[in-house]
C-alpha cells in the first residue's frame, strides 16, 4: 500500500474509532504518525494511542488494552505524560 493510501486508510480508522480509544483509562490522545520501538521512528505509518504513563497489560482491565492492531491498521502506544494546556 503506498503511503497516501495508508494515510488516506488510517484518517479513517481514526474517525471511526477515536472516541471509543479516548474512553479507555490512561488515553489522552489520538493521532497519526510514526510506531517507534526504542524511542526512535521506524518510518512505519500507524495509528498513535497517546497515554499518560505505559501500564503492563496484567494491570489493565480488558476493556482498557489497546490493540496492536485495529481494523487493519497497525496501533502503537506512546507514553506523553499528562497533557495541559497553557
Amino acid at each position: 500500500m503506498s503511503e497516501p493510501e495508508a494515510l488516506t486508510r488510517l484518517r479513517e480508522v481514526k474517525r471511526r474509532r477515536e472516541a471509543e480509544l479516548l474512553r479507555k483509562a490512561n488515553v489522552v490522545a489520538v493521532g497519526i504518525g510514526y510506531r517507534q520501538r526504542g524511542g526512535r521512528p521506524t518510518g512505519e505509518l500507524c495509528l498513535v494511542v497517546s497515554v499518560r504513563r505505559k501500564v503492563p497489560l496484567e494491570e489493565l482491565a480488558p476493556e482498557d488494552r489497546i490493540p496492536p492492531e485495529i481494523d487493519g491498521v497497525p496501533v502503537d502506544v506512546q507514553e506523553v505524560g499528562a497533557l495541559r494546556a497553557f
